[in-house]
């Protein structure tokens, strides 16, 4: 079933390359993405080949309160698709929309909500060892800075890309991130399609310097570095050959 709206977390699921434990947990409504992120999750999973998954899914929509749904509805940026979904089961948008998407629209996850002034790395890390990959997802959208420092790393590439969809992700945070030599290439180009985060110098120019960056997309944000920067990437040897001798012939063009 398509909700006619794409994140980097709905791909991994149309893909199917998610496990059935973690499916299940998100058919429960246990994965806490933003409002749109999650109907949209709980929508695809309607049509999932597993029918216990499906019935999941279907029984978590039945429980979201129908007032709260009518609101979503009534949002402009609600895609037709999902509008339709829900015109099948009966529910109609409402006269006033929802304003507080940032949260999920239902949330069955457990787990301790610490605020992240109260979180460290070593309490974060015992926490987070003791959990299954299907807890760690979902700590990846609902958890502490701390948390997601140490899940973007995670080996497990879905949880990765759940941190990505954290509404309580920052822009400083997905700075840090861009910086990071060990984290997946999937995650850095997660990064380079967001057009918000993209609207950040610090952000572009710590991409281009990554070199696990993938190629292509450090190559097409090198035009967007500053003088300074440029002329720190042609001497960067931890940068591609190609990116670095690019950077080179372009300073000796613009002089």
């Amino acid at each position: 079933m398509e909700a006619g709206f794409r994140t980097p977390l709905l791909d991994f699921f149309r893909r199917g390359d998610v496990a059935h434990d973690v499916r299940m947990v998100a058919a429960q409504g246990a994965l806490t993405p933003r409002a749109h992120e999650q109907l949209a999750l709980l929508m695809l999973l309607t049509g999932d080949p597993d029918p216990e998954i499906a019935a999941a899914a279907d029984a978590t929509l039945k429980i979201i309160p129908r007032a709260s749904l009518s609101a979503f509805l009534a949002r402009t940026d609600v895609p037709d698709e999902i509008r339709e979904f829900f015109a099948r089961r009966g529910v109609e948008p409402s006269t006033e929309p929802l304003h507080d998407v940032d949260r999920p629209i239902v949330d069955t996850a457990a787990g301790p909500d610490i605020p992240d002034d109260k979180d460290d790395p070593q309490s974060a890390m015992t926490r987070l060892a003791a959990m299954t990959v299907p807890q760690r997802v979902s700590r990846a959208t609902k958890g502490t800075r701390e948390e997601r420092a140490i899940l973007i790393r995670d080996p497990n590439k879905m949880v990765g890309v759940a941190v990505m969809s954290s509404p309580k992700l920052t822009e400083s945070e997905v700075e840090a991130i861009a910086k990071m030599a060990n984290v997946s290439d999937e995650i850095l180009r997660i990064i380079s399609n967001t057009r918000n985060w993209m609207k950040s110098y610090a952000i572009v120019a710590a991409l281009v310097k990554n070199p696990k960056t993938p190629l292509a997309v450090s190559m097409n944000l090198m035009s967007r570095l500053n003088d300074k920067d440029m002329r720190m990437l042609s001497t960067n040897r931890n940068v591609p050959d190609v990116l670095r001798t690019t950077a080179r012939k372009k300073i000796v063009i613009d002089k």
